[in-house]
């Protein structure tokens, strides 16, 4: 066994004994889902920067770096634009309504402001969506050991996901929020000692700018190409609803926590963008032909430092795929537990029984995710999945039900049925090429606003169920 090898395998050991210890702390559902409401600034910050900087911004981001050059930055920075309108605007209006109505998942949001079938339908769609999300942090997972170990794809996406469904089942967001602040100072420290000696290592800037590249656009900062701007549409979005970010919202315990968390999460994301993409032009330098780019990072890492720095270095990127996998298995789970199980099979379950139900399909879920992984080809590919998915289903039923009054069941499922199934059409008429500038999500996105606006143009006010008159714009 390498030096590198033995010291992740105790590093992911050591994640895996504190998660298990800190859920034995974990008294009950409320506890598993939101962190009994207590997170302040700290910890939310940590929480969410540690599940954002994933594998799309580690693994992914790097070989979009080694692919499309310096556009591959808004991949990263998409993401920081979303993160700042949640801080500023959406965020602390959701944390409010949660805290009033004891709400644990956005599918319990869902239901009070429209109905159980916008509920239930959400919940299908994000259960198929955080699978894809799942399997790109583990094929990101399996890369790493594919290089450190040279394991087969299947057996690192079956390491990786015994190791994250252990202890994502044991602590939920209470546990997962303190083990993230460890990932947290892991990934950050590695980053900041590796980027600097990389690009030493290969002659530094001067040979990165004298690299033969694939196209003219490699430098283009603003280009819209495969990397670009048209992130925007596809990340922005998301993490403005992203259910996984809104729920760890829930467990804010002020407005402030959530103002100030979030955005220095917003803060970090915009800082950290430009390191993937760097370190994904540092190994075009040094690799000019590997066989896939998602192996640009662990083979810089791997081959390009010192055994000390590259250890540690793996070890950050680890962190990044261990932390946001597990997010998103705590975001399916629950959804699954509260979402579908206790409102549609079992409205009589107490505290204890959905808590082990959670805990159940977090088992099934980390299986059904590691199979989808095996046969996925890239990171990017699996989780843009996941990314329009959620902007196109999300977005405009979360904010128009904040800030629209009028807003009924029937304009949120017109504009889900719309933003989805032309996200489909799109994607098989143009191969993903999408319409001129504009990618599928976008176009989506467009249709879903649009069915909205003709149904507030034409439709009357629900009379049915919904919030009363707790919210600013929110309405029965």
């Amino acid at each position: 066994m390498n030096v590198s090898l033995a010291l992740l395998l105790l590093y992911s050991l050591g994640l895996l004994a504190l998660g298990l210890w800190i859920g034995r702390q974990v008294k009950g559902a409320r506890d598993f889902f939101v962190a009994g409401r207590a997170l302040g600034p700290g910890l939310l910050f940590s929480t969410l920067l540690a599940a954002n900087i994933g594998a799309g911004s580690t693994v992914g981001a790097t070989a979009l770096g080694y692919r499309d050059g310096l556009a591959a930055w808004w991949w990263v920075g998409s993401a920081a634009a979303g993160s700042a309108i949640l801080a500023l605007w959406i965020g602390p209006a959701m944390r409010r309504v949660a805290a009033e109505h004891d709400l644990r998942t956005v599918g319990d949001y869902l239901e009070l402001r429209y109905n159980a079938s916008v509920r239930g339908i959400v919940a299908v769609l994000l259960w198929f969506g955080s699978l894809a999300i799942l399997a790109g942090q583990l094929i990101a997972m399996s890369s790493i050991l594919s290089v450190v170990a040279g394991a087969p794809k299947w057996a690192g996406c079956v390491i990786g996901g015994a190791l994250i469904t252990i202890y994502s089942s044991a602590g939920g967001l209470k546990g997962g929020a303190w083990v993230n602040m460890v990932q947290l100072a892991v990934k950050l420290g590695g980053f900041v000692i590796a980027l600097p000696l990389a690009l030493s290592a290969v002659g530094g800037w001067q040979a990165v700018g004298a690299m033969p590249v694939p196209s003219d656009s490699y430098w283009n900062f603003w280009s819209s190409g495969p990397s670009g701007i048209v992130y925007l549409a596809l990340l922005g979005p998301a993490f403005v609803v992203s259910p996984g970010i809104l729920q760890k919202l829930y467990a804010a315990r002020d407005d402030r926590s959530v103002r100030v968390g979030t955005g220095l999460n917003a803060l970090g994301l915009l800082l950290y963008a430009i390191i993937p993409v760097v370190l994904g032009m540092i190994a075009r330098v040094r690799f000019q032909d590997l066989a896939t780019p998602d192996l640009a990072l662990p083979m810089i890492l791997m081959h390009g430092l010192p055994v000390a720095v590259g250890t540690l270095g793996l070890a950050a990127v680890f962190s990044a795929e261990l932390s946001a996998a597990d997010a998103v298995l705590f975001m399916l789970t629950t959804s699954l537990s509260q979402d579908l199980y206790k409102r549609f099979v079992n409205r009589a379950a107490n505290e204890q029984q959905v808590l082990l139900v959670t805990r159940l399909t977090t088992v099934v879920a980390g299986a059904f995710g590691t199979a989808l992984a095996i046969v996925s080809p890239t990171v990017i590919g699996a989780l843009t999945i996941f990314y329009t998915l959620l902007g196109v289903s999300l977005f405009v039923p979360i904010l128009g039900g904040l800030y629209v009054p009028a807003a009924d069941t029937r304009h949120a499922i017109v504009a889900m049925v719309l933003g989805v199934g032309t996200v489909l059409v799109v994607q098989v008429a143009t191969a993903g090429k999408g319409l001129g500038m504009m990618s599928p999500a976008l176009v989506g996105l467009i249709a879903a606003v649009t069915g909205w606006l003709i149904m507030l143009a034409v439709g009357g006010r629900n009379r049915g169920s919904g919030i009363r008159n707790q919210e600013p714009g929110i309405r029965n």
